[in-house]
C-alpha cells in the first residue's frame, strides 16, 4: 500500500525554536511527537535562505537557477514538472492549503493540486483573505487556525481509497510575527534567554556582516514591535527590550503552530492512517533569533542555513532517531517519489533519502553542499549575494558582488567556532583547507550547472 505524505511547513522557524533541537526559550511538544516517534535531521539545509526560492526548489528538486526563482521577484512557471504533478498522474490526491508564495495569474498559480486554497503573497495573520482554486475568499479567525481547519477539511473530503499528498504551508512564524489572541500573554512575566552572539560586534568577518540591515537595536520597525519603548532606556536595555519584544511574539506564533500540528497529528490517529502516514515538519529556511544581533535569514550562516525537519513513518523509520546526515530541500521532492513508488525524475537535482531516514545512510552519500543567495543589497535587508560550499567542519563563502564590493571570503572551522565569528580564510594555517574547498566549490558550482560570476582563479581549476 503506498504512504499517504503529509507535509508541514511554516515560515521561517528555526530549530533553535523547537525543544526536541534543545531549544533553551520554548516547549514544542507536538513538534516532539513526530521526532520521538521518528527522526530528526540535525544538518537538513536550504540552498537559498529565502521564502519563495526554498519553496520552489522543494516543489521542483531544483536549485534556484534552474526553476527560476532565484529572489522575491520571481514566479515559479508552473509549466515545469513539479513533485506534485508527479505524484497526481501516479494516483495520489494532491492539495496545498496556505502560503504559496510563489505568484499568481499567469502560469504561477499552483498547478499539479486537485485542491489549492492559497494566501496572496505573503497573506494576513487575522481575518486573511486567500484564493481557493482561483477565487477569492476571506475567512474569519487566525490564519494557523485557518489553515489547519481546511487541511482538515479536505482531509475528511477526500477519496478515503486512494493515498494522498498534502502540503499544510503555514505562514507563521514570519514577520511581522502577530500572534493568535489564545496566545498573546504567553512569556509575558518571563524573560526569554539571550543568545551566546547577542552582542556580536561583526569583528574579524567580511564587511557583509556588518552591513546587513537586520540588527535588533536599529531594524526592527514600529510595525514589528507594536508598542513605543519606554522613554530613559540606556542602548543595552533598548537593545534587550526590543529583543523581548520580538522574541516572545515570534515565539506565540510558534505555540498555536505546535497546537496546530497536534490537531493534524490527533486526526491521523482517530482515523487509524497514522501507521501509513508519512509526516513531516520543517520550515523553508532557518532565522536568526538574536544570534549575532539579527532577525532574519539570507546567510550562510548556521541559524540561516537549517531547517527543522522532523519524519515520522512507523512502518520504515525508527523512533527517536538522529541522523546528521547532510540532507537539501532539493532531496524532499525525490524522496516523496520514492516512498510512492515512482521512478526518479531526470530534471530533479535532488537525491532521494529514503534511506537516510532507514537509518542506512549510503557510503557514498554527500559530505558537502552548495548554497547560493542571489538578492543583492535589497533595500530592507541590505544582504550581499553570496555562495559557498559547507562540509561537516568547515565553510567557506564568497561574496562576489563588486559593488559596494571589494569582493570577499570566509571560511569558518565549524569545530573549533560553532558561532563562526573567526573567518579564518587569511590564517596560513588553513591555507591548505582554502585551496581544498575552493576545488570543491568548483565542482559542486558545475554538478549544479551554476558557473556564473566565478572568483578569480576558477578558471584554472576548470582547465584541470
Amino acid at each position: 500500500m503506498r504512504p499517504n505524505i503529509l507535509f508541514i511547513m511554516s515560515d521561517d522557524h528555526a530549530a533553535h525554536a523547537m525543544s526536541c533541537y534543545g531549544s533553551r526559550i520554548n516547549q514544542t511538544p507536538n513538534l516532539d511527537r513526530i521526532a520521538a516517534d521518528g527522526m530528526r535531521l540535525d544538518n537538513c539545509f536550504c540552498t537559498n535562505s529565502i521564502c519563495a526560492p526554498s519553496r520552489a526548489t522543494i516543489l521542483t528538486g531544483t536549485y534556484s537557477h534552474v526553476n527560476g526563482v532565484m529572489t522575491l521577484n520571481e514566479k515559479l512557471d508552473g509549466r515545469q514538472e513539479t513533485v506534485a504533478k508527479l505524484l497526481q498522474s501516479a494516483g495520489y490526491q494532491t492539495a496545498i492549503v496556505g502560503k504559496w508564495h510563489l505568484g499568481h495569474g499567469g502560469h504561477a498559480d499552483p498547478t499539479g493540486f486537485d485542491y489549492w486554497n492559497v494566501l496572496p503573497g505573503q497573506g494576513a495573520y487575522h481575518n486573511p483573505k486567500m484564493f481557493e482554486m482561483g477565487q477569492e475568499r476571506r475567512y474569519e479567525g487566525y490564519a494557523t487556525d485557518i489553515i489547519t481547519d481546511l487541511s482538515l477539511d479536505w482531509l475528511r473530503r477526500r477519496d478515503h481509497g486512494r493515498p494522498f499528498f498534502l502540503m499544510c504551508h503555514h505562514k507563521a512564524p514570519h514577520r511581522p510575527w502577530e500572534p493568535s489572541e489564545k496566545y498573546r500573554d504567553l512569556y509575558e512575566d518571563i524573560e526569554i534567554p539571550y543568545p551566546a552572539t547577542f552582542d556580536d560586534d561583526y569583528a574579524n568577518r567580511s564587511r557583509a556582516a556588518a552591513a546587513a540591515k537586520m540588527r535588533i537595536e536599529s531594524d526592527l520597525t514600529e510595525q514589528d514591535l507594536k508598542v513605543p519603548p519606554p522613554s530613559g532606556l540606556s542602548a543595552q536595555e533598548l537593545k534587550k527590550w526590543k529583543y523581548q519584544r520580538y522574541i516572545k511574539d515570534y515565539l506565540r506564533c510558534i505555540a498555536s503552530i505546535d497546537e496546530n500540528v497536534g490537531r493534524l497529528l490527533d486526526y491521523l490517529d482517530q482515523e487509524g492512517l497514522a501507521e501509513n502516514t508519512i509526516v513531516i515538519y520543517t520550515s523553508d529556511q532557518g532565522f536568526f533569533l538574536g544570534d549575532h544581533g539579527w532577525f532574519d535569514k539570507r546567510f550562510f550562516y548556521e541559524e540561516s542555513l537549517r531547517m527543522p525537519f522532523v519524519i515520522r513513518y512507523p512502518k520504515e523509520i525508527a523512533p527517536g532517531s538522529t541522523s546528521d546526515a547532510i540532507v537539501l530541500n532539493t532531496d524532499f521532492a525525490p524522496s516523496f517519489l520514492d516512498w510512492a513508488g515512482l521512478p526518479p525524475s531526470e530534471r530533479m537535482q535532488g537525491t532521494s533519502a529514503r534511506s537516510v531516514f532507514r537509518g542506512e545512510t549510503p557510503a557514498d552519500w554527500r559530505d558537502s553542499m552548495y548554497y547560493r543567495y542571489f538578492m543583492h543589497a535589497d533595500n530592507h535587508h541590505n544582504a550581499y549575494a553570496h555562495y559557498g560550499v559547507r562540509t561537516h567542519r568547515y565553510k567557506l563563502i564568497y561574496y562576489y558582488e563588486t559593488e559596494p564590493g571589494p569582493v570577499e571570503w570566509e571560511l569558518f572551522d565549524l569545530e573549533r567556532d560553532p558561532h563562526e565569528m573567526r573567518n579564518v580564510f587569511d590564517d596560513p594555517a588553513y591555507a591548505d583547507v582554502v585551496k581544498e574547498l575552493k576545488a570543491e566549490l568548483h565542482r559542486l558550482r558545475v554538478e549544479v550547472g551554476d558557473t556564473s560570476n566565478p572568483w578569480d582563479g576558477e578558471e584554472a581549476l576548470a582547465q584541470r
